[in-house]
């Protein structure tokens, strides 16, 4: 890549997220429903990656890269810890994080909603309680109130549509199971009959919850253009690359219209819609194909096809009509060679859709550094940096200095 392959105002990043980074998030949902017996978390996150500590020099391995963009989330569980309680210390610490960014020239992309909510919250019922959607506008506005005027993009929620997505992933039932078991000890352990979370949905609860993300990703949507008409807002969607073969497309249609495509349809009232894509996914009369024989793996049992990034952000854009930032891309894997040589050929693959004419407004690997992967815990790698969990140093993968070498090559620095 030169630069002349990607327009010179084009984002360059890498995505973080709070709870799965920062550590001792104490007064959060995925924090309680860790620590509960029985819980479907796999060990408990603790002190993550101490991001919250070491913010100053992850934003320095950011910038050493030779990026312009950090993705990250501010937690409403840090900076709303009790009902109506907002904590200075909180939104002084997430305001120093975005005029670090500035200061070495990456635009901050600021997630509002990363999966994780108050543990307050969670035992209203969450998104399925009646003023959910006022209680997000009402902490977005607090946010904004404090350093939006330093944005460069608003993320509203991230992956609304990952429960749905995970319908199709052949779970085996007792996920399910120990997730319903995870939700009553957190109603027990909280005294609350109805104890919900972003991250771990029951079946019959999907309907309730998309309407109550619904409703508080227009809401604050709102309280954030009120402060700033110019801020792009959108949010992230989960999306494989769906392909069908022989038949298999109403297989893959019925899967896009049932995890994409409502999502993607309300965000065409908005700036931009971001895009997070891991796989491809091979759909024939009977379903999903199995990967061909001697295909790489990635940690999902997927095979690893950098074609996939292209033609997720294509549909998205097809459905949406709006700009598309790809707020994350990786591979779950402990070889980092399968990572290094994956990212070239996905960008390649980015830039050829955009030379078709889907306008790509940037793109942000995931992630920084190997960190907490919710249930699965520390065991998936996706990281461009590996973390001692002792000590907490970072140290550069052999896929940084190429991600790193292929953006200066497109910024041309």
């Amino acid at each position: 890549m030169n630069d002349t392959d990607f327009p010179a105002d084009f984002l360059w990043g890498v995505a973080t997220a709070g709870h799965q980074n920062e550590g001792d998030n104490v007064d959060s949902d995925t924090w309680f429903l860790e620590n509960v017996t029985p819980t479907v978390f796999r060990e408990p996150s603790g002190k993550a990656a101490n991001g919250w500590e070491l913010w100053e020099s992850d934003l320095d391995l950011v910038a050493g890269m030779g990026l312009n963009a950090y993705r990250f989330s501010v937690e409403w569980a840090r900076i709303e810890p009790r009902e109506g309680e907002f904590s200075d210390e909180a939104l002084a610490h997430y305001e120093a994080v975005v005029d670090g960014c500035h200061a070495r020239g990456l635009a901050p992309i600021v997630t509002f909603n990363h999966f994780t909510s108050p543990h307050w919250f969670a035992a209203r019922g969450a998104w399925l309680d009646p003023e959910a959607a006022n209680l997000f506008a009402r902490y977005c506005g607090v946010v904004m109130d404090r350093f939006g005027d330093r944005i460069a993009l608003a993320v509203t929620f991230n992956e609304p549509d990952l429960p749905e997505m995970l319908t199709w992933a052949g779970l085996p039932d007792f996920v399910a199971d120990l997730e319903r078991q995870t939700l009553e000890a957190a109603g027990a352990a909280a005294g609350v009959e109805r104890y919900r979370a972003g991250n771990v949905m029951l079946r019959e609860d999907f309907a309730g919850m998309r309407a109550g993300m619904t409703a508080a990703h227009r809401a604050g949507r709102a309280a954030i253009k009120a402060r700033r008409p110019d801020l792009r807002v959108g949010l992230s969607l989960a999306m494989c690359d769906d392909v069908a073969v022989s038949g298999g497309e109403e297989v893959r249609d019925r899967k896009r219209a049932e995890v994409y495509d409502y999502w993607l349809e309300l965000a065409r009232d908005d700036d931009f819609v971001g895009v997070q894509n891991y796989e491809r996914l091979v759909y024939g009369p009977h379903g999903l194909q199995p990967a061909p024989e001697g295909a790489v793996l990635n940690g999902m049992g997927t095979a690893v096809d950098p074609e996939s990034l292209g033609g997720a952000v294509a549909y998205a854009h097809q459905i949406s009509g709006v700009p598309v930032l790809v707020s994350e891309h990786g591979v779950s894997t402990p070889d980092d060679t399968i990572r290094a040589g994956f990212i070239e050929p996905s960008l390649a693959g980015l830039k050829a859709v955009m030379d078709a004419g889907v306008p790509v407004i940037g793109y942000c690997h995931w992630t920084l550094m190997d960190n907490f992967e919710w249930i699965f815990g520390y065991g998936p790698r996706l990281g461009l940096h590996s973390v001692d969990h002792d000590t907490f140093e970072r140290t550069a993968k052999p896929s940084a200095g190429v991600y790193a070498g292929l953006v200066r090559a497109a910024r041309g620095i």
